[in-house]
């Protein structure tokens, strides 16, 4: 498989026995040569001096006096970031393990960039082997802010910084505007929803995210006038999403559990629930509570999901066997910012890994 998602240095670590990640130092070095750590004709003597030194030695201690004595103001607190991030992973010894134990811990202090790109690389190692270009795509969202476009009955998610970036680049506009007139063609625009016919670009893409994802599961099929059926999607970008979050659950929980989408929750007994992002968990909360939920907030809510896990013995006791639903929703400006940490807090687990 070709090395997709460069930009999270997969290619620089090295799992371990249990099958998570260690990093190396070529890995650190990959963090050096980021935007926001890499020299600049600008970097005073102070930066220039702490750079060299972690290429050459990217785990040596650094006291406090090093990074401070940076002139600029952003490049001394990168570097405090970084080596705040340095020091908590070779603490944890693993991505995952430091990733599981950041959202235990308070107060989150590390930029959310640090953090989308310690999942980006833990996904992309549950993606080397057997995945599609439909669960890769899926998993960008995990780590990438997405826009939605509800376009003729169909969902359309596309990621935020590309489609930001091609407005201001060339005046196209919103996705919206962008999908829905016939004079500017995607090819045109660079984006192109992903299909069975495009997926192998897909792995060509470099670190453009140029392919537009379509959430939409069901259709409604015709088969007479005024008689329609529900028809579920063989490409469901829903259900690529579900895969993925089945291999991350597994993966850091070691639970298997099986994700189905679903079109609505029909459960007089529904016990538990969790959202995938903030505003699906707010709607999920208050339909669990019977609380009145307004038209407009419900049609923010762009999939549910039934999770099961596979052996019961797992779940809590007085939840064995129950299904837990989750949900997945836009915010008002029609913006997605997924929480996989949610699935990792928030479930019934008779005990924590």
């Amino acid at each position: 498989m070709l090395d997709f998602w460069p930009e999270c240095g997969y290619c620089h670590l090295r799992p371990d026995a249990r099958g998570w990640l260690v990093p190396t130092q070529a890995w650190w070095v990959h963090w050096l040569d980021r935007p926001e750590l890499a020299l600049v004709a600008e970097s005073c003597r102070a930066e220039t001096a702490l750079h060299h030194a972690l290429r050459a030695d990217p785990v040596r201690p650094v006291p406090t006096v090093e990074w401070a004595a940076i002139r600029d103001d952003d490049a001394r607190e990168n570097y405090r970031l970084f080596l705040a991030l340095r020091d908590g992973l070779l603490g944890a010894g693993t991505l995952e393990a430091f990733y599981c134990g950041l959202f235990t811990q308070g107060a989150i202090t590390l930029p959310p960039l640090f953090i989308d790109l310690i999942a980006q690389a833990i996904l992309r190692h549950l993606l080397d082997q057997g995945a599609d270009a439909f669960e890769a795509r899926a998993a960008e969202s995990l780590f990438r802010p997405q826009r939605i476009s509800l376009e003729s009955g169909r969902v359309l998610a596309g990621d935020r910084a590309t489609l930001d970036r091609l407005s201001d680049a060339g005046g196209f506009g919103a996705l919206g505007r962008l999908l829905a007139e016939a004079k500017v063609p995607l090819r045109t625009a660079q984006l192109q929803v992903l299909t069975t016919d495009n997926a192998v670009d897909y792995w060509h893409d470099g670190g453009r995210h140029r392919f537009l994802l379509d959430l939409t599961h069901q259709v409604a099929k015709e088969l007479a006038p005024g008689v329609s059926v529900p028809l579920t999607l063989a490409r469901s970008g829903m259900a690529a999403l579900a895969r993925v979050l089945e291999r991350w659950v597994a993966h850091l929980l070691g639970v298997a559990v099986k994700i189905t989408p679903l079109a609505r929750i029909a459960d007089e007994r529904w016990r538990w629930h969790l959202g995938l992002d903030a505003q699906a968990s707010a709607i999920l909360d208050d339909l669990y509570r019977g609380v009145d939920v307004q038209a407009d907030r419900l049609e923010r809510l762009l999939g549910l999901f039934r999770l099961d896990f596979e052996r019961a013995s797992e779940m809590r006791a007085d939840l064995a066997g129950a299904p837990v639903y989750l949900g997945l929703a836009m915010d008002r400006d029609q913006g997605l910012r997924l929480k996989p940490q949610n699935l990792l807090l928030n479930l019934p687990l008779a005990q924590r890994c």
